[in-house]
């Protein structure tokens, strides 16, 4: 869950709503929640957006080399997109929080088969909750093993963008974060972002 932030648009000048409509824009892939939100920001479905798919690491250097007007970014470039001389022109996270009533934005989730029985999606969900409370209980030991995967980044840098998202939200999404999820998917249907209804259970 993105508390108040999440996927951000940067570019090397400050654009507006409407100019990064007529940009080129370079995503992490179509197939994620910061797309999702993107288009539902822009009010444009993929067809009508002139984008280019980029690794997600990939994304500042499509930016800067000219390949891509504006970059959206997920992951660690949310805290270092300044040290790239990069400018934010939108935080989707903020965007959310504000239309929905406070509500996070939803990035991310484990999601599970409906063909297992409830109780074998209990048993999966209890034991995904443990791991992700063994690692809010030994955080230091866990930043220290992230690092290794991290991109130029110290340990602080690490704590802190791991604090952004490895907290209660990821042990309980809670009704809110429930709730959340529902207008997510729910409005991406109703502009015809998602071709079917998610039909949502959760796991508690």
């Amino acid at each position: 869950m993105g508390n108040g932030y999440g996927p951000m648009l940067v570019a090397k000048e400050q654009f507006s709503r409407a100019e990064i409509l007529r940009r080129k824009i370079a995503v992490p892939g179509k197939m994620t929640s910061a797309f999702l939100a993107l288009q539902l920001w822009l009010e444009k479905p993929a067809r009508d957006l002139d984008i280019i798919v980029v690794p997600f690491d990939q994304i500042f250097a499509a930016v800067r080399d000219g390949k891509a007007d504006v970059g959206l970014i997920i992951h660690e470039g949310q805290l270092t997109y300044r040290d790239q001389g990069l400018k934010l022109c939108e935080d989707l996270g903020v965007w959310w929080t504000r239309i929905q009533d406070g509500l996070p934005l939803p990035l991310g989730g484990n999601v599970i088969h409906k063909r297992f029985s409830l109780e074998d999606r209990k048993r999966i969900s209890d034991l995904l909750t443990a791991s992700i409370q063994y690692s809010l209980d030994h955080r230091p030991e866990a930043v220290q093993h992230a690092l290794q995967f991290a991109r130029d980044m110290g340990v602080d840098l690490a704590d802190k963008f791991v604090g952004m998202y490895v907290n209660h939200w990821t042990l309980d999404y809670g009704e809110r974060g429930r709730e959340s999820i529902r207008r997510f998917l729910g409005l991406g249907h109703e502009r015809g972002l998602i071709p079917h209804k998610q039909e949502l259970e959760f796991v508690s």
